[in-house]
């Protein structure tokens, strides 16, 4: 009984009226028909049958996505997220068995929760011992096997399975990426057994188009037309944005929304904006002054838009819930009230809903709302607090917010992306677009913006993309690998370390549940400190990238204009790691 197949046979096999492969060669072809860019792959012994087919698919021009050698498992999945980000389109990572899907389970979990889709990947050891072409070679066949392989993210994803039958392969992928792209989005996974992939299947009826289209949500219009209703006859309306508007034009019509009828944008935790920070009506990361007031709430995609041990609506408020899952049912336990809830597409719900609006202020005989002038002076003053305080401290070491003020005025004159994930806070910043900022996701799986910021700039690489974090989210996003894949695809991004040598949030938690306890009140707390810290910027050189150490408040302007000098110009990836309180 043979087990091998020569490139003779199989060449043989494409000169008949069939049309036979692998079924590892299809995946990469059928992914490019699904409108897949890149695949971000960390490979094992679970690929032959892949790389083969993409060396046979190489050798007879078949147009294939780009596949991306990437060294760690956290890093494709990162790339994969911030990709869509920028680029709006779902991408593919495929890794090793179990051990490399238990890598990659933190950006599944990520992805779940920032509602990115992408079609997760990755093989499973050989069910067979002998006797079948594909069957186990090494111990670690063994090794790897599981029961439950798909349980290492079952909860993250929104469908998983695992290939059955060659011949499955193109209805599979098709409908993976189908689900991945149906409101609300998020990835899927496919479990793919090293023998299946090794047959061969028919391809010469291989559809030219996918067999199935992805389900959009776009609310009914009588919501629309009731929340514009309560919005516009409310005396203090108020709008919660914590994911942003979804696209430029849900970006654009909530700010023209929020301008006309004079509606404060709160942003508590947000991961992205919903209108420029400079807007008339931007009303900051607070709740708790808004919500005493409120007599009308809408909250935008937020999964958790206030604190409710801290404060919550008005007895009589009413509450409308907008966005792809607008009561997040995945998440067993938010009970956040919704007396009106709209399952929609951010962007195409905020559209819709400003036009509803338009059409109850005709109807009800409004235009805007009073007393706006004394509410756009308020918010105003807020503003300019915040930024004065930032710009004008005076301690011995810099803050996070003196930091992030003085990106902002570097970056002036740049359409530019900061991502935050312990990194600059977003109060002093002057960010007018919708992909100005992103945030860690709520899931909290750090070392994120490092490896999202290098999908952005892959999507996007004449873009300013500038990651700022704290020295141990650094450490988390595997730096030795980033910066070789930084310097490997030629994809530069601006890094910047808040360093404090700790883990800053985890000492933040302790001090607000325990403000007057020992852990508060002790010189060194506990499983916080990260001392000594490393020189990061030896790390980074490491790879070709330039960096630069900043202990000195009036240093830090020029050294952020050379660092983005070497992004931009001499196409470099530039690190400064700044020493703060």
């Amino acid at each position: 009984m043979k087990f091998k197949q020569s490139r003779e046979e199989r060449l043989d096999s494409l000169s008949g009226r069939e049309r036979k492969v692998s079924a590892g060669s299809v995946i990469f072809s059928r992914l490019k028909t699904l409108g897949v860019d890149y695949v971000f792959a960390n490979s094992g012994t679970d690929f032959p049958p892949i790389i083969e087919g993409l060396a046979e698919a190489a050798a007879s021009g078949t147009e294939l996505p780009q596949a991306l050698t990437i060294p760690h498992e956290h890093a494709a999945m990162g790339m994969a997220h911030g990709y869509y980000f920028m680029s709006g389109k779902a991408q593919a990572v495929i890794l090793h068995t179990n051990v490399g899907l238990a890598n990659g389970a933190i950006g599944a979990i990520n992805a779940a929760t920032d509602h990115v889709p992408m079609l997760l990947m990755s093989g499973r050891t050989p069910t067979v011992e002998k006797g079948r072409f594909g069957a186990r070679t090494v111990p670690i066949g063994w090794g790897q096997e599981m029961r439950d392989q798909a349980a290492l993210v079952r909860e993250a994803v929104k469908w998983d399975y695992e290939l059955r039958f060659p011949e499955q392969i193109k209805e599979v992928l098709d409908r993976g990426l189908a689900i991945a792209n149906t409101t609300p989005k998020g990835p899927v996974y496919l479990s793919l057994p090293r023998e299946v992939l090794t047959e061969t299947i028919d391809v010469s009826d291989m559809p030219a188009t996918p067999l199935m289209a992805a389900a959009t949500a776009r609310g009914a219009q009588a919501d629309y037309q009731t929340a514009a209703e309560w919005l516009v006859a409310a005396k203090n309306p108020v709008v919660f944005v914590q994911r942003g508007a979804g696209d430029e034009q849900g970006f654009q019509a909530l700010s023209q929304m929020a301008d006309r009828y004079s509606i404060p944008v709160v942003h508590y935790w947000a991961t992205q904006i919903g209108i420029p920070t400079d807007h008339s009506m931007w009303a900051g990361g607070d709740p708790a002054p808004w919500l005493a007031e409120a007599d009308v709430i809408l909250a935008v995609d937020a999964l958790a838009p206030w604190m409710p041990d801290a404060h919550g609506p008005r007895a009589g408020a009413r509450v409308i819930q907008l966005g792809p899952d607008p009561l997040f049912s995945r998440f067993p336990v938010r009970n956040f009230r919704s007396d009106l809830s709209i399952t929609c597409e951010t962007s195409i719900g905020l559209v819709a809903l400003a036009a509803e609006m338009d059409a109850a202020a005709a109807r009800l005989g409004r235009d805007g709302r009073d007393e706006c002038a004394c509410l756009r002076e308020r918010l105003a003053a807020q503003r300019d607090r915040e930024i004065t305080a930032a710009r004008d401290e005076s301690g011995p070491l810099m803050t996070k917010a003196h930091v992030a003020w003085c990106l902002s005025e570097a970056l002036k004159g740049y359409d530019a992306t900061v991502l935050s994930e312990l990194g600059c806070p977003l109060a002093p910043m002057t960010l007018r677009t919708h992909r100005g900022w992103y945030q860690e996701p709520h899931s909290g799986g750090l070392g994120w913006s490092l490896p999202c910021a290098m999908g952005m700039k892959l999507a996007k690489p004449d873009h300013l993309v500038v990651a700022t974090m704290g020295d141990g989210s650094y450490m988390f996003a595997n730096p030795v690998a980033c910066h070789q894949i930084m310097e490997a695809c030629g994809i530069p991004v601006l890094i910047l370390i808040v360093n404090n040598a700790e883990w800053g949030a985890v000492r933040q938690s302790v001090s607000m549940l325990y403000p007057d306890g020992y852990a508060a009140k002790a010189n060194r707390m506990p499983l916080t400190g990260l001392s000594p810290s490393p020189d990061f910027t030896k790390v980074a050189a490491a790879s070709n990238a330039w960096a630069a150490r900043v202990a000195e408040r009036e240093d830090l302007p020029g050294k952020l204009r050379e660092a983005i000098t070497e992004v931009m110009v001499n196409k470099r990836t530039a690190l400064l790691d700044v020493k703060i309180a």
